[in-house]
């Protein structure tokens, strides 16, 4: 009967159709008829081969049927079998769709029919079939969609659908994303050993974290013991006891396991099971008195198992004993021994590219850092290397600069505008405050460093309280332009954010415009001469003072621009300008003082000395800055003009 009506229910969706669909639609009813009572009972463990069939056939109603299934669409009723789509009308009603073309059939009461509702384990292999069609879709994105999937969640059967594929994608990236994936499904899935060493083989020297992770499962090993070290390709080497990585208890407790063994006991369980056995003074038959030594308190414990009051143990003579007499080694379990040794050889590749990366990567970091030194260092190369003057104030005015790029940005939303207009604003307030600075309180002091040195020092407690009390002592964001977001990013190793690449742009197109100021226009002419020989200058109709002025303005709005810079990168605070003063003071000091080229060269150094250290101790950035100061002062010993020593009265000074 239930043939019967099974195929009128077919005659009748054949009719309703047009005739190019019949035939198709025939195929996929019939399809899941055949599969009907696994598709209707809907069990895990029975569904699989019902979806890779809708997935294999090749009809294309297959995708539309496996996502209408997985969306809890696809109905089937319960006399004749048929597969229909359905929506519910009310309570009692359905309205039945065709399933090959999504053409309504008409009404029918719900009580005629059964939904079928995957959980969500049959609904993740109705995805993973999905894929295939996803991976061959129109749409560019989708393909995207569908690596990304696999990636997130491979299977060994997508390694076919990807195959398949690669061939017809029309997309070059898209293709060499599929080419790779498929090489790392074949790492781990690949049915022959050869195929899998052709895979590993051609990621020689990739630095792709997703190659490291798909060859270290390959190389893992496990440790066993035997008498005599065995022979055969899946030993991957043999180990002695006694090392961080196998210390040799850990060496026993494998004999132990093995049971070639008897198990050892802690000092203090047999320390403790000798007190519970003491019996009229004597442990074992041996006096209390008597077992001052772990040899004596070894031969008691024998006793006492030789008696059954314990269980036996090794003594350490023994453990020594069975330790030496054996053998440890390492067996690759991994992967086939071919397999492992392959992704062994490519691993150690990998390795020595990524040490040589790392090193660049740590190279671009101190040169990041160089720069940002340099940038915060150039003003005070002048204040302090040209004027002699000790100025304790200049991180008070990156402060000031930084300070000025947030209040324009509060009126200014246009990021990249306001930053532009921040730059010229903040160098003409730290100028303006400059020379201000200079005219009443610094020419008073000159040629008394101390002095100069306490003044300035007060000058930076208040600015810190006068930024305090205007902005608080929350900090403050200074939002870099959207182009500035992100990092260029080389490899999986390598890789600079590009505000740091900005800052080192500006810090090379401040260098040059110091060496022009100073070697091409007037005022540079008349503040070397000044610094040469002051008195000489003012012979020649140079106003010292004018120059003296002009210099310390110039040096301090050099440090305000610096601080709008250095606000893109660090956090914008009242003591933020305490952050750079030390490592400043050092760029100009360990460089030669009054010498741009050797604040450049001080700069790099002391960025570079950094990043070493913290390097080699980056748990502790304290620390770091600590042993850095500790090699400046050394370096000063040895150089104490620094790299490239200044003539003239900075020299003199």
């Amino acid at each position: 009967m239930r043939a019967i009506l099974t195929s009128l229910l077919a005659v009748f969706l054949l009719t309703s159709q047009p005739a190019s669909a019949q035939q198709s639609d025939a195929q996929i009813q019939m399809l899941l008829q055949e599969y009907g009572e696994a598709i209707a009972k809907s069990s895990r463990r029975t569904i699989g081969p019902a979806i890779d069939a809708l997935a294999a056939s090749g009809l294309p109603e297959a995708q539309v049927v496996l996502n209408r299934w997985q969306a809890k669409e696809m109905w089937f009723n319960k006399a004749t079998g048929v597969f229909v789509f359905a929506t519910e009308i009310d309570r009692d009603t359905l309205q039945i769709f065709d399933i090959s073309n999504d053409m309504e059939i008409g009404q029918a009461l719900e009580d005629d029919y059964t939904q079928l509702k995957p959980n969500s384990g049959i609904r993740s292999m109705i995805g993973t079939a999905l894929v295939q069609f996803q991976l061959s879709d129109p749409d560019p994105t989708e393909r995207l969609r569908a690596v990304a999937a696999i990636e997130r969640g491979a299977e060994k059967s997508h390694l076919a659908a990807l195959r398949s594929s690669t061939e017809s994608e029309p997309n070059a990236d898209i293709k060499a994303s599929k080419i790779r994936l498929e090489r790392l499904l074949t790492i781990r899935f690949g049915d022959t050993d050869d195929e899998r060493i052709t895979a590993i083989n051609g990621f020689a020297g990739d630095l792709g974290v997703d190659v490291r992770a798909a060859l270290n499962p390959l190389v893992a090993t496990r440790v066993e013991t035997a008498a005599t070290l065995p022979e055969g390709t899946d030993i991957a080497r043999a180990i002695t006891p006694g090392s961080e990585t196998f210390p040799r208890a850990a060496a026993y407790d494998l004999l132990v396991e093995a049971g070639v063994a008897k198990p050892r006991i802690e000092r203090a369980e047999q320390r403790e099971a000798l007190v519970a056995n003491v019996t009229d003074g004597a442990v074992g038959g041996i006096q209390l008195a008597s077992l001052n030594t772990e040899a004596a308190r070894d031969i008691a414990y024998a006793a006492l198992a030789a008696a059954g009051a314990v269980d036996a143990v090794a003594t350490d003579t023994e453990i020594d004993t069975a330790i030496d007499a054996s053998v440890f080694f390492e067996r690759y379990t991994g992967a086939p021994p071919a397999v492992a040794l392959a992704a062994k050889a490519a691993l150690a590749a990998i390795e020595s590219k990524v040490a040589i990366n790392q090193a660049a990567d740590l190279g671009l970091d101190a040169l990041s850092l160089a720069s940002i030194y340099f940038l915060a260092a150039i003003g005070l190369a002048i204040t302090f290397g040209v004027m002699g003057v000790i100025n304790m104030a200049h991180g008070e005015f990156i402060m000031m600069g930084a300070y000025t790029g947030y209040v324009v940005q509060l009126f200014v939303p246009d990021y990249t505008l306001s930053i532009a207009l921040a730059l010229p604003l903040a160098f003409a307030i730290t100028f303006a405050a400059g020379v201000a600075m200079e005219r009443l309180v610094i020419r008073h002091l000159y040629h008394r460093p101390l002095e100069t040195l306490l003044a300035t020092f007060g000058i930076s407690i208040a600015l810190q309280q006068i930024a305090k009390n205007i902005f608080g002592t929350q900090a403050r964001p200074l939002t870099s332009p959207a182009w500035l977001d992100g990092s260029l990013v080389i490899n999986d190793i390598v890789s600079i954010s590009y505000i740091r690449i900005a800052i080192f742009v500006l810090a090379l197109m401040f260098l040059c415009l110091f060496l022009f100021i100073m070697n091409r226009t007037r005022l540079g002419l008349e503040v070397r001469a000044v610094t040469q020989n002051p008195r000489m200058a003012a012979s020649m109709g140079i106003n010292p003072d004018k120059i003296n002025m002009l210099t310390f303005g110039l040096g301090s709005g050099i440090a305000g621009v610096a601080g709008v810079a250095i606000g893109l990168y660090a956090k914008v605070t009242s003591e933020m300008g305490t952050d750079y003063i030390v490592q400043s003071f050092m760029t100009v000091v360990v460089g030669g003082v009054g010498n741009i080229w050797g604040t450049l060269l001080g700069a790099t150094m002391v960025g570079t000395i950094q990043k070493g250290i913290e390097w080699m101790n980056p748990s502790n950035t304290l620390a770091a800055q600590t042993y850095m100061i500790l090699f400046i002062i050394l370096f000063i010993q040895f150089r104490p003009k620094g790299i490239i020593a200044l003539k003239g009265r900075a020299a003199e000074a």
